[in-house]
């Protein structure tokens, strides 16, 4: 936006402020103010971005000058905010018990350009990205700028689910800010859950902007448009994710979160209580941003792996981001193949020969296709948590999907404890002779146990071996952690690990304000830890 855009906005600003406050404000003083401040009875204000407040040498307010404003603007909605057309700015009004206006908070919309250039690369990714900050950190003005950018810039088709016109201004024509971005108003904040799905259902959106959500209505309707393919960008009420997590309105953005009864083993194996919190599905967002400052950002690039690990007390550091700095961009990776097999994706992707389309020459393997299909599997759950065998084919990345007809199934899961109530669908399942598997109660380790065993799984992979073998590295920290800081020893050894684990080890000790230091050669390099005070202190680097 250009210099005489801005100036243009200030000046229509304040052409709706009284004779009285306008001879007593220029432009000049509003270079770094965020608002202007009117309360009846009392000076006007305007509080600067710095936090210092300047008081206006004038009269106080009086209802005439409340009165003047709001008659010179359009009319406020039931969240008591209006605007000035074709600007950003927006006015807040303030009433009393009777429902009379007492008090107005002018906040200064501006465009400001740059703030995005650390997370460009992250804003061609196409993915859902979640913003997370306090009120005044600029969510809404990287949202205005991401817009433009993605309209602009990567031509793609953008609509803004604008709820009191806080992203494109007030007035039917969206500000120059947003660039080519198409803006759908929402008459009442009540009603832009509503508009969000009509906008996917009617728009053809590929992005979808949204500011601002705070309810669990609108936090389903993110879900719903996330899970039709549209990238999603939004803000949310909340300071950092694990507040998000902690919050049950909006925790179903970054997965949800639900309890899980381990068994015995898993319980003694991870030193944990046997009931614990885990992710209940797939984040809304692929990627979560906290706003730190104006100047800061905090990037969670992975929001599955980084709820898992704040809901096991696993140490996890997000990326930190300057704004006056640039990353390089990352070419998004090809869409990936659709997890259900399909014989014309399979023909599709396997099919790099074809010379001519009178040959139609392909290269592809039959027998390789039937095999994939064979191995695909198919199972059908009794009394058995959905959620939890969900995550756990997720977790082991199986070729494998949950279906809620029996018909479809190739395999059975029962819980032993309501045979006898299921007695019907497990006769249905003995015609069919399908496998039935049994678990004994609905903990994780035990589901996990008889899929594998259903799908005859050996040997976990690369990923889940990784996961485990980490998680089970951490629950011996902790165990130690736990003995030293009750002052039952002075210091532990742990198991040797690799380097990694090693690190986030180290992590944790320090959270702990514990020492931590890596001894031995090899693969028996491990941590010592011990007290604050102890030989080899601050020693927590990896040499």
């Amino acid at each position: 936006m250009s210099n005489l855009q801005l100036q243009n906005d200030i000046e229509k600003l304040l052409e709706i402020l009284p004779e009285k406050i306008n001879k007593c404000v220029s432009a000049q003083m509003l270079d770094d103010a965020i608002e202007i401040v009117l309360d009846l009875g009392r000076v006007p204000e305007i509080r600067n971005s710095d936090g210092s407040i300047v008081y206006l040498q004038t009269d106080i307010v009086e209802d005439k000058d409340i009165e003047y404003i709001t008659s010179r603007v359009q009319e406020f909605t039931t969240d008591n905010r209006s605007g000035i057309a074709g600007t950003l700015h927006r006015i807040s009004a303030i009433r009393n018990r009777q429902g009379k206006v007492v008090g107005l908070t002018c906040r200064i919309g501006r465009v400001v350009t740059g703030t995005i250039s650390c997370i460009k690369d992250i804003c061609l990714q196409n993915k859902s990205i979640l913003f997370l900050g306090r009120p005044g950190v600029g969510k809404t003005t990287k949202l205005r700028e991401i817009s433009r950018l993605v309209a602009d810039e990567l031509a793609k088709r953008v609509v803004i689910v604008d709820t009191s016109n806080e992203i494109a201004g007030d007035g039917d024509v969206p500000h120059p800010a947003v660039g080519h971005a198409r803006r759908m108003q929402v008459r009442q904040p009540e009603y832009q859950k509503d508009i969000m799905i009509e906008a996917v259902e009617n728009h053809t959106p590929e992005v979808i902007i949204v500011d601002e959500i705070g309810t669990e209505e609108e936090a389903q309707a993110a879900r719903t448009i996330a899970e039709r393919g549209v990238m999603l960008i939004a803000t949310a009420h909340g300071n950092t994710l694990e507040n998000l997590i902690k919050n049950p309105t909006l925790s179903d953005l970054v997965g949800g979160i639900q309890s899980v009864t381990l068994g015995d083993d898993e319980a003694k194996r991870r030193s944990s209580q046997k009931t614990v919190l885990e992710r209940e599905k797939q984040p809304t967002f692929d990627i979560v941003i906290e706003i730190l400052d104006r100047n800061t950002l905090a990037v969670y690039k992975d929001t599955a792996e980084a709820v898992d690990y704040i809901l096991r007390g696993w140490p996890i550091k997000p990326e930190i981001r300057k704004v006056d700095k640039t990353y390089e961009f990352t070419a998004p990776a090809p869409v990936s193949v659709p997890k259900t097999p399909n014989v014309l994706d399979k023909i599709n992707i396997l099919d790099k020969t074809i010379e001519h389309p009178e040959s139609l020459k392909f290269s592809f393997s039959r027998q390789k296709y039937v095999e994939d299909v064979k191995n695909y599997k198919k199972i059908y759950l009794y009394a058995v948590s959905r959620s939890i065998a969900e995550k756990v084919i997720e977790r082991l990345d199986l070729n494998a999907e949950i279906t809620r007809n029996i018909d479809d199934a190739d395999i059975v899961i029962a819980h032993k404890n309501f045979v006898k109530g299921g007695a019907k669908v497990l006769s249905t399942a003995e015609k069919d002779r399908l496998q039935i598997f049994y678990v004994k109660t609905n903990s994780m380790a035990q589901i996990q146990k008889i899929i594998k065993q259903a799908l005859d799984i050996a040997e976990m992979n690369e990923k889940q071996s990784f996961y485990d073998v980490t998680e089970s590295a951490l629950d011996e920290a902790k165990e130690a952690i736990e003995k030293i800081l009750a002052g039952v020893v002075k210091d532990i050894e742990l198991k040797p690990q690799n380097q990694q684990i090693r690190k986030l080890q180290h992590e944790l000790a320090e959270q702990h304000n514990l020492d931590s230091t890596s001894v031995g050669e090899g693969e028996n390099r491990h941590l010592r830890l011990r007290v604050v005070g102890g030989t080899d202190f601050g020693q927590k680097q990896e040499s």
